[in-house]
């Protein structure tokens, strides 16, 4: 019956703006959110099968999507572990209390944080979620996972006591003078400290002593490299009998290296490896004809560069995040290493996921497989520290469509008023 269609219609009506209501209260609600994303609601008709001279009216059904792809303004706060995501892509979280049950992150995703260090040394947030990222090996680097799964991602932890790393590798580039390999020169060493961190943190020293050949005529372009270990009382641990190349076009540039003791060179990485006391460093001194590392020039002994990894023992500080998500510990003794690399998710369909407590979402069918890249990568914005993202919802806009829905919610409990009435007027027809 038509006028049954009707009453029908109305009560749809109702339940169509009371759901649109209640996204309206959700969002206001949340309105000063960090991370907050806003719910809108559509309304969809609902058409019957209509014939002849009736109608039938089929009424309104009302659906409700989270706009997660739409993010607020970011605003900067006074905590260098405030995070928010500059663009496209979301931080990888896991839930405290999960974690803590399994053992496995359960991956979720955020777009803005308050991170702190907790009592365990993890970077936490006040809703408790961990913050997850890929760990670094002992020189800073980031090792190769897998970018479509967890696995890897661990939560973001510090060491809260004295922390030291030993030293593993040391790159050096000096010059040596060509003239005291020439006749008449005087022979003299030159003589070159290199400081390392033992297991213990403790400063040891590898002294490394260059002394030239001098031929009876001419010039020998030949070296021999000693290099001995405090912490052995300066036994030596390398020999090497280093010729340079005198060509025109790689002139001053290594041409050969022959161990006497110690590791074997190899030429074309130019890394050597010797013991020391508390087990192997490797020595990056040059590959073969490279215009890097030692060379052979003109007549003055000059130092360029000593690089190295490892660390003294220091308490940490601070803890940084930069814009490429690199999670880095700063300790008193002035050195700062790399620790995590914190990814961005990407997904195709990031309205699709599902929406959790505290401003976090899991992924989904609806929302496509994840994608973790390297932040800045790809599709990817960038993480920007000591920020946070405010809350997606306009309260202006959200008290405008609140007065349309009440409105509209008046107007269908109308309808249902006048069909009620004309029903009544149906009743009292007397035969």
């Amino acid at each position: 019956m038509t006028i049954s269609s009707s009453l029908n219609a109305g009560v749809s009506g109702l339940s169509a703006n009371a759901s649109r209501l209640a996204a309206i209260s959700d969002n206001i609600a949340n309105s000063s959110t960090y991370g907050y994303r806003r719910v809108e609601t559509d309304f969809n008709s609902l058409v019957m099968t209509n014939g002849g001279r009736t109608y039938t009216a089929g009424g309104v059904q009302s659906s409700n999507i989270r706009l997660v792809d739409e993010g607020g303004s970011i605003v900067s706060s006074n905590n260098a572990t405030d995070l928010a995501v500059r663009g496209r892509g979301m931080l990888p979280v896991a839930s405290v209390s999960q974690y803590q049950a399994t053992g496995e992150p359960e991956l979720l995703l955020t777009s803005t944080g308050s991170f702190r260090l907790n009592e365990e040394g993890y970077l936490a947030n006040e809703a408790g979620y961990y913050l997850l990222g890929w760990p670094a090996d002992l020189d800073g680097t980031i090792p190769s996972f897998p970018r479509d799964t967890t696995a890897g991602l661990e939560p973001v932890q510090f060491s809260l006591s004295l922390t030291g790393d030993p030293t593993t590798s040391v790159s050096m580039a000096l010059n040596l003078p060509a003239t005291e390999t020439e006749t008449g020169s005087s022979g003299d060493s030159h003589n070159l400290s290199v400081e390392y961190f033992d297991n213990l943190g403790v400063s040891q020293s590898i002294s490394v002593t260059f002394t030239p050949t001098v031929p009876a005529t001419g010039m020998s372009n030949e070296w021999t490299m000693v290099m001995t270990d405090s912490a052995q009382d300066d036994a030596v641990i390398g020999e090497y009998t280093i010729v340079f190349d005198d060509s025109r076009t790689g002139g001053g540039r290594i041409a050969s290296v022959t161990p006497v003791s110690g590791g074997p060179y190899d030429d074309v990485t130019g890394l050597l490896t010797v013991d020391v006391a508390g087990g192997p460093i490797e020595f990056d001194i040059g590959a073969v004809g490279a215009n890097s590392g030692l060379s052979q020039l003109s007549d003055s002994f000059a130092p360029i560069s000593i690089t190295k990894d490892g660390s003294p023992v220091g308490n940490m500080v601070s803890v940084e995040i930069d814009e490429n998500g690199y999670v880095s510990a700063n300790y008193d003794t002035g050195v700062s290493s790399v620790l995590y690399q914190v990814p961005l998710a990407d997904l195709p369909n990031p309205n699709g996921m599902i929406a959790m407590d505290s401003q976090t979402f899991r992924p989904s069918p609806e929302s496509g497989a994840y994608f973790l890249w390297n932040a800045g990568d790809g599709p990817t914005g960038d993480i920007k520290s000591f920020a946070r993202e405010e809350s997606a919802t306009d309260v202006a806009k959200e008290l405008t469509d609140m007065i349309q829905t009440q409105r509209a919610y008046s107007s269908n409990a109308k309808v249902i008023q006048t069909v009620d009435e004309m029903l009544q007027e149906t009743t009292n027809i007397k035969r």
